[in-house]
């Protein structure tokens, strides 16, 4: 069962002749097999995604707090689905620079591969695949080298049905050439290909399918995004899959399962007209399975399908039926990667993103990343716990992450007392409750989050007007 609305073959001819130029890019492509590793750290939560910029739109809606407690405090994958070989570079960069200043690993899902969703819905990507190149090159050096998480080309393997065979070993050759210009550009970079999902192609077929695009040059494979299949029924296909390239020579490497809205029933693929979808499992990369990397939100839930809204959009209603009745987000531990040494160049978001597998229409705010890493605070010795801030800076305005870590003994509450700037202003906040909004602001524990145990951490977090604070001091209650 494919996971889009609509499928129509285009006319466009590509020959496999295509993908010759990328070594006319100026990327060296040198690269070895890629071994799959575990990966560790907590992962980025976007300031900019549709579902933050609309309850800080909202705090007086019935709906936000379950939104935002549930679905705008998660991290969730920034989306480049818009043909910018000019500008994808500075894109990126702006983005990879707030992440790695907020000690977090960014996930990235490009959808841009020529011929995309075969002409449906979501048709669009690059104009030719030598044009794709030139694209993911732009694209691939903008990535830093920390480590980042990149989700390459939904459905672009698990949905070949308008392709003659000619344009599949062009497409093939063009997903392999990607993955080494990636992995050139950033050594550190974990890619994944397409994998579909668990009640798609088989096993066996998707293992084809990703050895003909080159995955042995990549650290594994994506599921279900944008899909409902359970975590479970997810995972053993997985390893089907992993057993399936084991038998070809070609071992180590692991899945990432998207669990955006696969908590509930499964069933109809369009998720704009079901009610009994929940979110899944909480995005991490603590899965507990030996072949899964992470569990990742890919499809930011709330954002429509394309059957009764337009797909990408965001829809409060969809989210707050997703996240309403969900379990509460769990704790976090202290993020683990190191920031930049330099400060990243001065960005604009994507201003697109027209997927129906993915994320939304609406362009979010012209935003700038951060110029200083983020203080760091060691946990209290004794009782009692510590605050540390991270702030995401732009003109005229910022997003501040706090980490909120116990001391040698547990805590069932907490208060952080900020002090802003003068001419600053809090407009919103996510996983905390704030008692004004300038000056000095008390910012408390929401019912899930005030109990943290000994030596771990939590993170609530609020964006304003002005310039972001410098520290935070935590109190237990």
């Amino acid at each position: 069962m494919a996971i889009l609305s609509s499928l129509r073959r285009r006319s466009a001819v590509t020959s496999a002749a295509a993908v010759v130029g990328a070594a006319a890019i100026g990327v060296c492509l040198a690269v070895s097999s890629a071994s799959a590793g575990t990966l560790s750290g907590s992962l980025y939560r976007d300031p900019s995604s549709a579902v933050i910029r609309w309850v800080a739109a909202n705090p007086g809606d019935s709906r936000a707090a379950v939104i935002r407690d549930k679905i705008a405090s998660q991290p969730q994958a920034r989306w480049f689905a818009n043909f910018n070989p000019s500008t994808v570079q500075s894109e990126v960069s702006g983005f990879i620079g707030a992440a790695n200043a907020a000690q977090q690993i960014p996930v990235l899902a490009v959808y841009e591969i020529t011929n995309r969703d075969c002409g449906g819905a979501s048709a669009g990507g690059a104009p030719d695949l030598n044009q794709y190149q030139t694209w993911v090159s732009n694209f691939a050096r903008g990535l830093g080298n920390q480590t980042v998480i990149i989700i390459l080309e939904t459905d672009s393997l698990a949905l070949t049905t308008c392709l003659s065979s000619g344009e599949l070993n062009a497409r093939n050759q063009a997903i392999s050439t990607a993955t080494r210009t990636i992995k050139s550009g950033n050594p550190n970079a974990k890619v994944y290909l397409d994998g579909g999902h668990s009640t798609w192609n088989s096993a066996g077929e998707t293992a084809n399918r990703l050895r003909a695009a080159g995955v042995q040059y990549a650290d594994g494979f994506f599921t279900n995004v944008s899909n409902f299949n359970s975590t479970s029924n997810e995972a053993n296909f997985g390893r089907n899959v992993i057993s399936s390239l084991n038998g070809m020579g070609l071992s180590g490497k692991r899945q990432v399962i998207d669990t955006s809205r696969n908590g509930g029933a499964s069933g109809d693929w369009c998720g704009d007209d079901n009610t009994d979808r929940r979110i899944g499992p909480y995005p991490t990369t603590s899965t507990g399975d030996a072949n899964i990397d992470a569990y990742l939100w890919v499809k930011p839930p709330g954002e429509a399908d394309g059957c009764r809204f337009t797909a990408g959009s965001f829809q409060p209603d969809l989210a707050f039926s997703l996240a309403n009745g969900a379990p509460n987000p769990p704790t976090t531990a202290p993020p683990t990667t190191a920031p930049p040494t330099t400060a990243p160049p001065t960005t604009a978001p994507p201003t697109t993103a027209p997927p129906t597998t993915a994320p939304p229409t609406t362009a979010p705010p012209t935003t700038a990343p951060p110029t200083t890493a983020p203080p760091t605070t060691p946990p209290p010795t004794g009782n009692g716990c510590s605050a540390s801030v991270a702030v995401n800076q732009w003109n005229g305005g910022f997003t501040a992450s706090v980490t909120v870590t116990a001391g040698s003994s547990g805590i069932n509450g907490w208060t952080v007392t900020i002090t802003l700037p003068g001419g600053a202003a809090v407009t919103g906040v996510w996983s905390a409750q704030a008692s004004g909004t300038s000056g000095t602001v008390r910012f408390t524990n929401v019912g899930y989050n005030g109990q943290v145990g000994a030596g771990q951490s939590t993170n609530f977090g609020f964006q304003g007007t002005g310039t972001g604070p410098a520290a935070a001091i935590c109190a237990s209650v």
